[in-house]
């Protein structure tokens, strides 16, 4: 059977999976049951100075009849005092000694406000620190959230403020809402940081109501950006965690569209040790833990991997600049037509969206109610570039598939090009060089 112990910055987690900060990990209670459900661990919902929620916080867009695929909200952090906060952390972990509680931790710029609020949560029993840096509606005017991780240099010195107290790890939170989170993650590790969680939520607004004009979540007919995530956030989550893997040494937890073990895997393949989740457990509870753990317990043995050391980072590798792509691979669509329905939906999408290789021929073989020949498409090879774009709009699976076909040419990237470009405009070395 598969270990899915994680070793995460000196701590040992049960699991890979974590809730992430937000409002599952509000209250005691919450936590508690969501460790009788078998989290790993759990982040708790960022603690600072109490704040006043709006009452209309959430907001969600729906797609193609899947519920919530992007959830927006614009809840700050916990609006509960401070000391009732760290009460109920020493009472989780007086009863769940072997989970792990991360304390998260939004303070105004200060070096000792920092510093008093992490002594406060080691005393609490704090298994470690996450810094959240990351917000991005929450109290920016006051110097905190993302008005932190959008500076490399107050990222990097508030780190070393909470690392001049800290005595367990500090995770640095990450926002997404910057030009290079590489830059970022490099300024938390010269402060210290022993990892970092990415990502943060997302800048956005929701949606307005044309009838009223009023934005989403509505609050007396106005409202706010707010923090977007939910499934439709992992392809970024995914990027900006395999670029920080790639440019940083520290440890990941990732965050960022996780509903089931394979998006898990998926962070993890890309250089993530443990991973967070937040909406998914407020759209379907915290037992959805269960299938995670099962999903990649299978997963797991059915490739041989021991430990989750053994195949994560597997995919980082494969992650290249776009100029190291081999420019002479070459795939064409291939049409089952035993399986197509003669939707047309491929031609029209090739003819307006694409490239114009696929044409509608009539199949004798293959009729209608009425008995007539259906008109099914055909792809035109000699024109075909492989885009997928007609994979992709298919709506019957795996009627279209994508098929490599054998160039005859060596492999050759765009910086292959220009290296042999610029080794051939070389002048000749002068004789006795």
């Amino acid at each position: 059977m598969a270990d899915l112990r994680v070793k995460f910055a000196g701590m040992t987690s049960l699991n890979p999976f974590w809730l992430a900060s937000g409002p599952p990990t509000n209250t005691a209670g919450q936590v508690m049951r969501a460790f009788d459900a078998g989290w790993g661990g759990a982040v708790w919902k960022t603690i600072g100075e109490p704040i006043v929620n709006t009452s209309s916080r959430y907001g969600a867009i729906d797609f193609n009849g899947t519920k919530v695929m992007g959830f927006n909200n614009i809840e700050l952090i916990s609006d509960r005092p401070t000391e009732v906060n760290f009460r109920e952390i020493y009472e989780v972990k007086k009863r769940y000694p072997q989970n792990l509680v991360i304390a998260s931790l939004m303070v105004e710029s200060k070096r000792e406000t920092w510093h008093q609020m992490v002594r406060r949560a080691e005393d609490a029993g704090s298994d470690a620190l996450e810094l959240n840096f990351g917000c991005p509606h929450g109290m920016s005017e006051r110097g905190m959230g993302s008005a932190v991780g959008q500076v490399p240099e107050y990222t990097e010195m508030i780190t070393r403020w909470v690392k001049e107290v800290a005595r367990v790890p500090v995770i640095v939170k990450l926002t997404p809402n910057v030009t290079s989170v590489a830059h970022i993650a490099k300024a938390a590790e010269r402060g210290g940081a022993d990892a970092v969680s990415l990502i943060n939520t997302i800048n956005s607004l929701m949606g307005v109501d044309l009838e009223n004009f009023s934005p989403r979540p509505n609050v007396g007919g106005k409202s706010t950006h707010g923090g977007y995530c939910g499934p439709a956030v992992k392809p970024i989550a995914l990027h900006l965690v395999s670029t920080v893997a790639k440019n940083s040494h520290v440890p990941i937890s990732g965050i960022g569209g996780i509903g089931d073990w394979h998006d898990a895997a998926e962070h993890i393949v890309l250089g993530a040790s443990t991973v967070q989740v937040c909406t998914a457990a407020m759209h379907y509870g915290f037992r959805i833990v269960e299938d995670m753990i099962d999903g990649l317990s299978q997963y797991m043995d059915d490739h041989g991997f021991g430990t989750i050391e053994d195949f994560r980072g597997r995919a980082l590798g494969n992650v290249v600049d776009w100029g190291d792509l081999d420019l002479n691979y070459k795939i064409i669509a291939e049409i089952h037509s035993e399986l197509c329905i003669g939707c047309q939906l491929c031609y029209v999408a090739c003819e307006d969206g694409a490239h114009q290789s696929i044409e509608p021929y009539r199949d004798a073989q293959k009729k209608n109610a009425n008995g007539f020949g259906v008109h099914l498409p055909r792809i035109v090879e000699e024109e075909c570039v492989g885009c997928n774009l007609c994979a992709l709009v298919c709506p019957v699976e795996t009627c279209i598939t994508m098929k490599q076909v054998d160039a005859g040419r060596s492999p050759m990237s765009w910086n292959d090009r220009m290296r042999q470009r610029a080794a051939s405009c070389q002048p000749p070395m002068a004789s006795g060089d």
